[in-house]
């Protein structure tokens, strides 16, 4: 019996690889194109949602609080101070990519420790501003009353401002205690809250200057789904990244890398904390100042 033997051409026989890259790193290229695929996604439906509305929340009156400060008429300050801290954070990140180019083990331990405090300061950040807009009650027209309440996925407290005909019904036909507390934001450094509710409901009506009153109507309630959804996925991501920068220290200190001969990780975790940091950027914009 004959066989024939079959010659296959190799077109590469080894050596160095034709992409040019290392395959982890080349993964890690996949794995944030895919990524970014999904946030571009999630943005894209934002932008279909939010142009598709008559009105929507103005950033500037939804983000003015900061902390010690409360609503001290300071719009984007307080997110200005977080892009600040995740650009920083950045920075670091760079420097500890540098350092492990140049084996520079004390280097990669200090810029990488840094770089987890930028991250942590960060959501640190995101959980006082998601604290303030949850636990803090604004005047808000609802059902032709005025109720206090805190901005959540199915109630907006930023709609638009109510006219003050509109407003005097509307305190009329609310309870004592959200006119309570509607004059206890105009006079509360005379009368407590409890003192004011001890009060007849005409007299509390009386006490109310509607001039000064900036109270709302319902905003579109999709603003709260689509803040906490697409702003908690990219916390999630901030938060896996500092994950990957603690793995990463500890094995530097542990000597992991110099063993290796070089810090080829480092620069992998680096991709992915600069694609967080670039995603941050789209979200600041769609949701800070658009």
């Amino acid at each position: 019996m004959a066989t024939t033997a079959t010659q296959q051409t190799k077109w590469w026989s080894g050596g160095k690889s034709p992409f040019n890259i290392e395959y982890g790193k080349l993964m890690m290229w996949y794995f944030l194109m895919s990524d970014a695929f999904t946030f571009g996604a999630f943005l894209i439906s934002y932008g279909s949602i939010r142009f598709s509305q008559n009105f929507w929340p103005d950033p500037n009156v939804v983000f003015n609080a900061f902390p010690g400060a409360g609503h001290a008429n300071l719009p984007l300050a307080f997110v200005s101070v977080m892009t600040f801290i995740l650009i920083i954070s950045s920075v670091t990140m760079v420097l500890a990519v540098h350092a492990g180019h140049n084996n520079d083990k004390k280097a990669v331990i200090k810029w990488l420790g840094w770089t987890i405090v930028g991250g942590i300061a960060f959501l640190s950040c995101q959980a006082w501003e998601w604290h303030h807009l949850i636990t803090g009650t604004h005047a808000t027209l609802i059902d032709g009353q005025i109720q206090w309440v805190g901005q959540t996925t199915t109630v907006n407290p930023w709609g638009n401002l109510v006219d003050a005909e509109t407003l005097t019904a509307a305190l009329k036909n609310s309870t004592v205690q959200s006119i309570a507390q509607v004059v206890h934001e105009q006079h509360g450094n005379t009368m407590s809250h409890e003192q004011l509710l001890g009060l007849p409901k005409d007299q509390l009506l009386n006490m109310v200057n509607t001039a000064e009153l900036h109270i709302r109507e319902k905003g579109p309630v999709a603003f709260g789904g689509y803040f906490y959804g697409i702003t908690g996925f990219h916390g999630f991501h901030v938060l896996s990244g500092v994950v990957i920068n603690i793995v990463m220290l500890l094995m530097a200190k542990n000597d992991v890398f110099a063993k290796r001969g070089h810090y080829l990780m480092i620069e992998k975790a680096g991709l992915y904390w600069h694609f967080v940091d670039l995603v941050w950027v789209f979200v600041f914009l769609c949701f800070y100042l658009i």
